[in-house]
Formats: structure tokens, C-alpha cells, sequence
């Protein structure tokens, strides 16, 4: 998701240009905004993802960085805010401060997610070692034991690495989809790739090594 595209593409919930329908007539005031937001009027979603999707990737950010997953994160709070506009009370609160909440229910969940994908690997790292036989096969198990050092070794680098070898590793995208992706030239991508690989080769090298010992 791109945070200055022209439209706004939320899945199900229809295109609607951000600029206002009659261009002569000047833009209401949050309140208003909030108010036809809660009316169901398309006219509203766009005005409010324009005024305060900064605001929620930033959030995003904050949390995860730069990268897919805060692009993920702001996509989502627009899709649920729109499709669970009835449960908006415009007389409770600003429409931002809603959207704000709602951010940190995506930020959480997204976190609950992570942590649940890593205690999976780690416990198929664990039922691998501990069958009959002792060390972690070849194939499967092995590709396992690296998935979960690299998430280990993963907690260590900075954005835009950090997404970039997620892209690579988890989703098997190739560096142009990834340069597609992040808008990075692709020689960036390239560069990060190789930096970053040859930080991880020697920890995935003695403890994969010891792993399969």
C-alpha cells in the first residue's frame, strides 16, 4: 500500500477519490467528516484516510518499522473502521481517536502473530530434536532449525534489512517483487541482501551445524 496513491483501494470497500466531489465547495471540518463517515457516505472514507493515515502509519512504524507490516497494519484499520462503521458514535469521540484505537488492536494482533509463528517453528525445532534419533533431519526439520536462527538473528537488524530478508526468506519473493514492494531501487535491495546474508552466514553456519550434530 502506498500511502499517496490518488485512490483508495481497501479491498471490498469501493474506490473513492480523495478530493471532494464538488471541487468549488471547501472540505467540512473533522467533525463533519466523522459524522458522514458514521453516515456511510464514501466521500467521508476518503477524506479520512487523506487527514489521518499519516498519523496511522506512523503508528505502524513505530512499532514495526518501515516495511510491510506497518503498510499491512494501516490497510487494515481502514478496511475494519469502514466496515465497522455502525459501531462509531461521532458524539463519543473524534473519528482519529478511533482510528488510533483501532491501530493498536491491528499493532497487538500483528504482534500476537509473530509471537505465535515463532513459538510454532521453535516447537517443530523441538519435537524434531527430541524424536527418535535425536538431530533434526535433513529437509523438512533442517529448514525449520534455519527459519527459526534467522528470526533469532533477525531481532538484531535494523529496517529496512530486517524486511527485506523477511520478503526474501518468508514470502520467496525476488528482489525485483521486493523492490517492487518496499518502492527501494533495486540495487538497494540487492546490496542489503548480500550485506545482510553475509552477517547471518557464520551464525547460521555453527549453530545450524551444531543443530545437526
Amino acid at each position: 500500500m502506498l500511502l499517496d496513491r490518488r485512490r483508495l483501494r481497501l479491498g471490498s470497500v469501493p474506490d473513492v477519490d480523495p478530493v471532494p466531489a464538488l471541487r468549488g465547495d471547501p472540505e467540512p471540518d473533522d467533525r463533519e467528516v466523522g459524522r458522514r463517515f458514521a453516515a456511510g457516505e464514501e466521500q467521508a472514507l476518503a477524506w479520512a484516510y487523506e487527514r489521518w493515515a499519516g498519523q496511522v502509519h506512523g503508528m505502524a512504524v513505530r512499532a514495526f518499522g518501515p516495511g510491510p507490516d506497518a503498510e499491512d497494519v494501516t490497510q487494515q484499520v481502514f478496511v475494519s473502521a469502514w466496515t465497522g462503521r455502525s459501531g462509531y458514535r461521532p458524539e463519543s469521540g473524534p473519528l482519529p481517536a478511533w482510528l488510533v484505537g483501532i491501530c493498536r488492536h491491528k499493532i497487538a494482533d500483528t504482534w500476537a502473530r509473530r509471537d505465535r509463528q515463532r513459538r510454532e517453528n521453535e516447537a517443530a525445532v523441538a519435537d524434531a530434536q527430541g524424536r527418535p534419533g535425536g538431530p533434526v533431519t535433513a529437509g523438512v526439520d533442517t529448514a525449520v532449525a534455519d527459519r527459526v536462527l534467522l528470526l533469532d538473528e533477525l531481532d538484531l537488524l535494523g529496517q529496512p534489512q530486517r524486511g527485506i530478508i523477511e520478503l526474501a526468506f518468508f514470502e520467496d519473493l525476488t528482489h525485483a517483487q521486493i523492490a517492487a514492494r518496499t518502492g527501494l531501487p533495486l540495487g538497494t535491495v540487492k546490496s542489503h541482501i548480500r550485506r545482510t546474508l553475509e552477517r547471518l552466514r557464520t551464525r547460521l553456519e555453527v549453530d545450524g551445524g551444531a543443530l545437526r550434530a
